[in-house]
């Protein structure tokens, strides 16, 4: 009887903690498309003399299955950051700078894979270590770790209120955490091609990054 209980708790357990994982594959499988507002706070670790620096950045969101996205950050600085599905863009009007690389060798083991990747979690699960975890703050959540751990992401957490994405945790190689936030998620929802084309505007500077 007793290690019938216990085989019963632990199945109870495993349930209990399925419902990440079970929302990050309907989210992949279901969400074609989908746009929302978010809000970004980057956290540098605590250093020697120095406590923990956070800077908090905001925008929109847009992305169609698959692997197409945009985010336009509008505060404090303007960025636009755009996959096209075949060349990752990013504009830095500050700088007044085009950054442009290849998307395939730069999104496979990052965040992007996640929100914009083929609608298979078995593509997924190539990349990555999938764990369910308990729910929390009325999230269900599912933690990430790329199985190549030659690139700058450590793990991601993402947690999901029914079938919407509404938090994003990175962990960088460096200590670094990323917290993306997604308000009013609106999945399915129309976007437009054009969403994800980017010109270089007149006058900046293209930087062809190496792969």
């Amino acid at each position: 009887m007793k290690k019938l209980l216990i085989a019963l708790a632990a199945s109870c357990s495993m349930s209990a903690f399925a419902g990440g994982l079970e929302a990050l594959e309907n989210f992949i499988r279901t969400a074609k498309t989908g746009k929302s507002e978010f809000t970004q706070t980057v956290t540098a670790p605590a250093r020697e003399g120095q406590a923990a620096r956070s800077k908090t950045s905001s925008g929109t969101f847009e992305f169609q299955r698959p692997n197409k996205f945009r985010f336009n950050y509008r505060k404090p600085f303007e960025q636009v950051i755009v996959a096209d599905g075949t060349t990752l863009w990013l504009f830095d009007k500050d700088l007044n700078q085009v950054t442009q690389r290849g998307q395939s060798r730069v999104l496979g083991s990052t965040p992007a894979a996640l929100i914009a990747a083929s609608p298979d979690i078995e593509s997924l699960k190539k990349e990555f270590d999938l764990q369910p975890l308990p729910d929390a703050n009325g999230l269900q959540w599912v933690q990430a770790t790329p199985k190549v751990k030659e690139g700058q992401l450590n793990s991601m957490k993402a947690g999901f209120r029914g079938n919407d994405l509404a938090v994003l945790e990175i962990l960088d190689g460096f200590g670094q955490k990323s917290v993306l936030q997604f308000t009013g998620m609106q999945l399915n929802a129309a976007v437009t091609p054009e969403s994800f084309r980017f010109q270089p505007p007149q006058g900046v500077d293209v930087v062809k990054a190496p792969n």
